[in-house]
This record gives C-alpha cells, structure tokens and sequence, in this order.
C-alpha cells in the first residue's frame, strides 16, 4: 500500500508491511470521493489482484444503492470536519467485481497533510455477514420460540440452573393467572405450594451436583399453586437443554383438576357399589351358608331331643339307641363344620394377574386415586421411594386396592387431627422383598382391638361391616406378602406391606 504525503521511504515500507497483512479491510478514498488505495484484505474482498485491475474507482459502484446516502454522508463528515456526524460506523452491502454480496461495518477517518489539510478519508471495514446471520437466525429462533409459547396447548415454563423463569407460555399464563412479564426472573417455586416450594431449589442442585434423575425424563404427579392460592394437581414432564455451559430445564404441565373430579366421582360411585356388592356377597354368603348347616343343625336337634326323651324314660332301657343318637349328633356336626370350612376356601380363593411392576408407577397410579379430594380436607401428603426398590411381582389392581383402602382410612383417621399428614415410604428390606409403608397423624387405633383389626367384621369406624381390612390381608397373603398395623411415634398409626421383589425380565410388563 502507498504511504500517502510521507516522506520517508523506510516509513512507508515498514506501513505497507503492516498493512497488507491486517485481516480487516483499509481503503483510502481522496476527496473527489476516488478509490485511490486498499490494502490486500480488501482486494481479495473486491474479487481483484489490484487496484488498477477496477474500470472505475469510484466507490459508490462496488455498494448498493440503497446505502450511497449514508456512505456519502460519512465522507462529507470526515471532510467538513463535523466531528459529530464522524466516527459513526455505518453499514453498508457490498457488491464486489467478482460478484455476490458482503454486509460490511465502514468506520471513517481523515488523513491530514502537513499543512493540517484533510487530504483523504481512511476507511476501515469488517465484515459482519455471518454476524448479521447470526443475528437473523437468532431472531427466528426467538419468534419460533414465542411462537410456540403462545400455542403450544399445555403449559410450558422454562427455568435456569438458578430456578430462574426464562420463559411462560401463554397456557401457563391462562393457567396459574400470572402475566409472563410478572415471572421472568422469579424463582419457579413461585409456583409450587409448601412444603414443595422450600425442598425444589435443593432437588436442583443436587441433580447439578450428581447427575442423579428423580424426575428429568420421567414425569410425576405434583401440586400446582395459583396466583390465587389455590392449590390444583398437575402432571408434570422434566426435560433439559444445555446451551455451552448453562442448563436449561423446560416443565411441560397437564392440569389434572378435571381429572381428579372425575376420578372422585367415579370412586365415589365405586366406593357405593362395592359397600352394595359387599352386602350382597355377605347376604348371599349368609343365606348359602343357612341353607347347607340348616339340614346338620336340624339333624342335632333332632338327635338331641330324642336322646333327652330317652333319658327322661330310663337311660338303660334304651342305652343302645342313646349312643346312636349321640353319634349321629356328633357326625352331623362335623359334616356342618366341613361345610363352613369349605365355603371359606370358595370364597378365599381368587385369580391372581401377577406381573412385573415398577413400584414407583404402582405407587404414583395408587395415589392419584386415593388421594382424590384429601387436599380439600387439608391433607398434606409425601411420597419417599428409594431408588433401589425397582420392581415387584404383584397384581396391579389388586395392590392398589389395598393402598388406596389404607389410603382412605388414613385420611378419615385424620378428620379431627390437628396434624394431617399421610407419608407413603418405599424401601427394600432383607430377604428380597419391598416394604411400603402408609402412616397418617390421625387417632389411632384402639387398643382394644389392635391385635384383631384383621379379622373379619372388626372394625376401627363406627359405621364400618369390618372387611375392609380383612380383605387387604387375604390379597398380600396371596402374594405371599404380609401386612401389619403398629403405632406412629408422632401419633396415627402405620401400616406396612411387603411384597416380593421382581429380577425377572417380561417384555409385556410396561
């Protein structure tokens, strides 16, 4: 490059080095507004070898028009001196001799002579096509992105690695009556109830920390709070995008509060059939088991009431037919105590679907069912599931009767408590097996009859027929499990099942 108006030839080599090798793209332009220099850079941007290799050096026909205005503006600044319209940087798209199209960056500047003259402007350019692509592209992205908050149908909030909200859908919006603009910054917990609200942050963390995933990927059933307050089920989906070195977490969310009511209603209605199905089975029961002992009981009696009319006319007359009568008697009371024993095994026995069962999913599918309506009651519940317990091998329907029926009778255990809290633990115990344990906070159980509660027609309410829980004991022990009821040392009782564990792999077991 030319040294223009130095005198010194050691000077000029030493700038031409300098300047041929720059990455950024110099050109001087004199003040008839001509091309008069520009350094390699630039010539490889143009398309050409050299300067002279252009028809014509004005700069205005290497741009598009509709950026001559403000190119021309810049050089009249430099050139008038107006030092507040110089030094603006101005963009500008470039068209070189070799054809397609380049966003540059101009910046101006005026080269003086000795004689403090502006003799010609200094132009430096950066290219900033992949920038301004860049910035296109994240433009898109972030209209996408707005885009599918304001449609995506379920709720959807994103949050930082501080549990910072970065973005709410507009369904999240209609959901929890928060406005997007209220939330940004706020830590999601916001969002939760107690005592959800105080453990989230330390749940994040300890992901952050161990990489171990309780909900990520999985989904759960979890609690809602509105700006209201109130306080509603949701079905929960975690997933996670990393940007460089930042974790986001995306929450996509079902509303579950239909869906509960439905399910109330339909337990409701369940809970009413099966006390009508109970006390037809009992009736049907009772009339089956008079009509099979009412022939031995008819036959005693009548054995009985012979042998006392033979003792009232002279037992040694009739010795003989006294010890028949007796005989008889004793047989027929056999005979009716192996009818009672034989309709007890009819009735016992039942069709086990046993299959290989995530204990978690069995757990979580119990409790949406007999949790129904316990909030309303204001009922806080815990659900503590230890990562080693897997799978059991178990009828699905059947132990979730079980849970859901000391469910519910823990919760009206607890209607008059001052304390009321359910907990639901899962841990592995010795011999293989799972332990799941059901306490509450409410009244106990009555001394009285704890050693008998699951015994048939025993019953700890006042209106209760008392087969609840001995149905719950005739399902685990078909599983060859077992189930008992002690004392909780903060007041309430405790239930606790086992069951076995599961290894074995079954393709048609979810």
């Amino acid at each position: 490059m030319r040294a223009f108006g130095l005198d010194q030839i050691d000077r000029s080599a030493y700038l031409e080095a300098v300047l041929s090798t720059l990455p950024e793209y110099i050109m001087v332009i004199s003040r008839d507004r001509q091309l008069i220099d520009i350094n390699q850079a630039g010539l490889r941007l143009i398309g050409v070898e050299r300067l002279d290799d252009l028809p014509d050096r004005d700069p205005l026909m290497l741009m598009a028009k509709s950026c001559h205005p403000a190119f021309q503006n810049a050089l009249e600044a430099v050139f008038d001196r107006d030092s507040k319209s110089s030094g603006k940087p101005v963009q500008i798209e470039l068209i070189p001799h070799s054809g397609g199209s380049h966003a540059l960056e101009l910046r101006f500047a005026p080269l003086h002579r000795t004689d403090d003259m502006v003799s010609a402007a200094v132009i430096t350019a950066r290219d900033i096509s992949e920038l301004r692509n860049t910035l296109a592209a994240v433009e898109q992205s972030t209209s996408v992105l707005q885009s599918i908050l304001e449609t995506v149908p379920d709720p959807m909030v994103v949050m930082d690695e501080k549990c910072r909200i970065t973005s709410f859908s507009t369904a999240a919006e209609k959901l929890f009556g928060y406005s997007e603009g209220e939330l940004l910054g706020q830590n999601v917990n916001i969002l939760m109830p107690f005592p959800y609200s105080e453990e989230h942050d330390e749940y994040v963390q300890r992901y952050i920390r161990t990489g171990e995933k309780r909900i990520i990927g999985i989904g759960r059933t979890v609690e809602g709070k509105k700006k209201d307050g109130t306080v509603f089920p949701i079905r929960l989906a975690i997933g996670e995008a990393k940007a460089g070195d930042q974790r986001l977490f995306t929450g996509f969310m079902i509303d579950l509060t239909e869906a509960r009511n439905t399910e109330a209603e339909l337990q409701a209605l369940q809970t009413d059939l099966l006390h009508s199905s109970r006390l037809s089975a009992v009736g049907t029961l009772a009339s089956a088991l008079a009509h099979e002992i009412n022939q031995p009981l008819s036959a005693i009696t009548n054995y009985l009431s012979a042998a006392r009319d033979m003792l009232d006319s002279g037992a040694e007359e009739n010795k003989d037919s006294l010890y028949e009568a007796m005989r008889e008697s004793v047989s027929e009371a056999l005979r009716a105590g192996t009818i009672v024993r034989r309709l007890r095994e009819f009735v016992s026995k039942g069709e086990l679907n046993r299959k290989r069962l995530s204990i978690a999913q069995l757990v979580e599918d119990a409790t949406i069912l007999g949790l129904v309506g316990a909030h309303d009651q204001g009922v806080e519940s815990s659900i503590e599931i230890d990562p080693d317990t897997n799978h059991v091998f178990a009828d699905r329907v059947q132990i979730q009767q079980v849970m859901i029926n000391l469910m519910r009778n823990a919760i009206e255990a607890m209607a008059d408590s001052a304390v009321k809290h359910l907990n639901i633990a899962v841990r592995s115990i010795p011999d293989d097996k799972v332990e799941i344990a059901i306490s509450d906070t409410g009244r106990g159980i009555d001394p009285d009859i704890a050693d008998k509660i699951f015994d048939p027609f025993t019953s700890t309410k006042n209106s209760g027929m008392g087969l609840g829980l001995s149905i719950c004991r005739t399902i685990i022990e078909a599983h060859e499990g077992t189930i008992s009821a002690a004392p909780n040392p903060e007041g309430g009782t405790i239930f606790r099942i086992t069951l076995w564990k599961s290894h074995e792999e079954h393709s048609d077991v979810q």
